[in-house]
This record gives C-alpha cells, sequence and structure tokens, in this order.
C-alpha cells in the first residue's frame, strides 16, 4: 500500500458519533462470500405492498449482527455506522488522512473477549481458544490482533484465573470485567476497579495514551516495539477507551507511533494502549452474517493489511480479541 501524508489529527466528537447513528445505512452486508455485497433496502416494500399507497411491514429486526456498506468503503473520513444490532448502531468507522482505520464499539451493545492463539498462550484450557467457534460466530462482530508475543515480556496475559504471562504493575492493561465491560488503563493504577471480577486481562508496554495525552515516547522508535525491514512506520495497532466507555481499535499499514497516537487521540481516546505491530501480525475483520447459522463473510478493516490465515476463524497462533454482540 503506498504511504499515506503525514497524521493530520481527526477531530472527531460525541455529538457527530451520535449524529452518524442516527442516520446510518439502512442497507447490509449478507455476502455470499467476502468482498460480495448484497444490500438490502430497509424502505423496500413489505410482503403484500403492491401499490405506492399500501401499508409497509416493519422489517423484522435480524437474529445477527447487520453489516452495512458502508463496512466496505476505504475513503477518508468522519466515524459513520458499519454494524446495527437489534435496531441500533454497535460499530463506527473512521479513515484518518495518514491511512489509519477506526472502529468505535459501543459496549452496550457489545463486548470484547481475549482469545488464546495456538502458542500464545497456548490451545488448550482456555476460555476463548485460538479460532471463533460454534455459537460465539452467531453474534461475531468483529476480530483484531492481540499484542506482541509474550516470549517478548512486553506484558502479561491472564484469562478467567489462568496466566499465560504474568501481569506487572504499571503496563498498560486491556481489563474485560465479569459484566462484559472492557476498560484500559495502566495496571494497579487505573485498572482494576476495586471489587470488580476480573475475567481478562491483556498487557502490551506501558501506556500509549495516558489522561488524554501521549506518552512522552511516542518519537523512541525503538522504545515501540522490533521493527521488521528497519523501517520507521511498520503496520501498527492500538486499542483506546473514551470517557464514555466507547472501545477504539485503530491500525494502519505504515503508521509511525505519533500518527497512531493522534488518530486515536482525534477520536477521544483518553488511555490507550499499543498492540501488535509490523505486517505480519496486524489485521482486523468485520463480519457479514448470510444468517443466523454461523456462516460469515470477513471484511477486511485496514485498507493493504496482508491479513491473518483463516480470518480468525480458523486455528490461529498469536492470542487475538473478538468482538461480540451482547
Amino acid at each position: 500500500m503506498s504511504r499515506r501524508g503525514a497524521a493530520l489529527g481527526l477531530v472527531w466528537t460525541a455529538a457527530m458519533i451520535a449524529a452518524a447513528g442516527c442516520g446510518a445505512a439502512a442497507s447490509t452486508l449478507n455476502g455470499a462470500r467476502a468482498g460480495t455485497t448484497h444490500s438490502v433496502s430497509s424502505g423496500d416494500p413489505g410482503a403484500g405492498a403492491t401499490a405506492s399507497h399500501a401499508p409497509r411491514r416493519a422489517r423484522p429486526t435480524p437474529a445477527y449482527p447487520s453489516l452495512l456498506a458502508s463496512a466496505q468503503s476505504s475513503r477518508v473520513s468522519e466515524f459513520v455506522p458499519v454494524v446495527r444490532w437489534r435496531g441500533r448502531t454497535a460499530v463506527w468507522s473512521a479513515r484518518s488522512p495518514s491511512g489509519i482505520a477506526l472502529l468505535s464499539f459501543d459496549q452496550r451493545l457489545i463486548e470484547l473477549r481475549l482469545h488464546s492463539g495456538t502458542i500464545d498462550a497456548g490451545s488448550s484450557g482456555w476460555r476463548w481458544g485460538p479460532a471463533a467457534v460454534g455459537s460465539e460466530r452467531r453474534r461475531l462482530v468483529a476480530a483484531f490482533n492481540g499484542g506482541f508475543k509474550l516470549s517478548t515480556g512486553a506484558g502479561g496475559f491472564m484469562s478467567y484465573g489462568r496466566i499465560g504471562a504474568p501481569l506487572r504493575s504499571g503496563l498498560g492493561s486491556v481489563v474485560t470485567y465479569a459484566g462484559g465491560r472492557t476498560d484500559i488503563g495502566a495496571w494497579h493504577v487505573e485498572v482494576p476497579t476495586s471489587g470488580t471480577p476480573v475475567v481478562s486481562v491483556r498487557q502490551n508496554l506501558t501506556l500509549l495514551i495516558d489522561h488524554g495525552r501521549p506518552a512522552a515516547s511516542v518519537d523512541c522508535l525503538s522504545c515501540w516495539g522490533a521493527i521488521l525491514g528497519g523501517v520507521s512506520d511498520p503496520a501498527r495497532s492500538a486499542l483506546g477507551v473514551t470517557a464514555d466507555g466507547r472501545v477504539i481499535w485503530a491500525a494502519g499499514e505504515h503508521v509511525t507511533v505519533a500518527q497512531l497516537a493522534a488518530a486515536l487521540l482525534g477520536a477521544r481516546v483518553g488511555r490507550a494502549v499499543e498492540l501488535d505491530i509490523n505486517p505480519e501480525w496486524v489485521a482486523g475483520y468485520l463480519y457479514g452474517h448470510r444468517s443466523d447459522s454461523g456462516a460469515l463473510a470477513p471484511v477486511p478493516v485496514v485498507p493493504g493489511q496482508n491479513g491473518v490465515p483463516g480470518f480468525f476463524l480458523a486455528p490461529y497462533s498469536r492470542d487475538f480479541f473478538t468482538v461480540v454482540a451482547r
């Protein structure tokens, strides 16, 4: 993918997101294959409406998340709705001028799940294993990469009381609680919330953004992971949280740390952690549902991404996150 321009810093407000939600596109993707679009307009006449003045029957709400046609756009834009669930927008997508794709998740409608890979942290004995399978697929909204290899010592991994790598105080942590809410912060500083049961934690380095400010080391190339090929702007990804509880995933193929932080700050992220880097390990997908059977059509989120073999639907070696409708 060609290198995009310098980061311009998107300025998105909660009001813009709310307005986008109210104006959600009606068409959905129920593609038979990845990249195939079948648009269904919610304004089509219902069965039995044979005249222009005949009453229209309300289209039943699908039993699975509806992927909107806007999910396939790669144009620079502010946040637009891309997934609806139970008649409400659950996910928004945006594209920054610097080539970064962002997904914004409404935690009232979705929840994150931390999956173990076949190697990190091992394929057996975990609540959520190396592929999205079974009933999880019926409400699968999105999936994206986890953090660095656990062997690098950059952070810990815990799921439902089992430790894949020790948790360390002060590291940036993606914490999911028993009720399904996810928060991000420095371990034993901002997270976990006292008295609230924790079901999973994924740590990766120190916080990229804290208190709405980027880390002082954003211009330090070696501080944010080993880079393949010696470039200064490899593929990078990050996960953040806003003051109103939205979870924001951001990633791009040719991205500096400063650009990644700027895109998240433009989305009003207050705290964030960098996730994995380099083209081999940065990937995200939205999923089009054909029916409630769990048959899925993966749609890549990051333009030009190498992708993950099996789209997180087949066993994968690394840990990752799924996003599932509540």
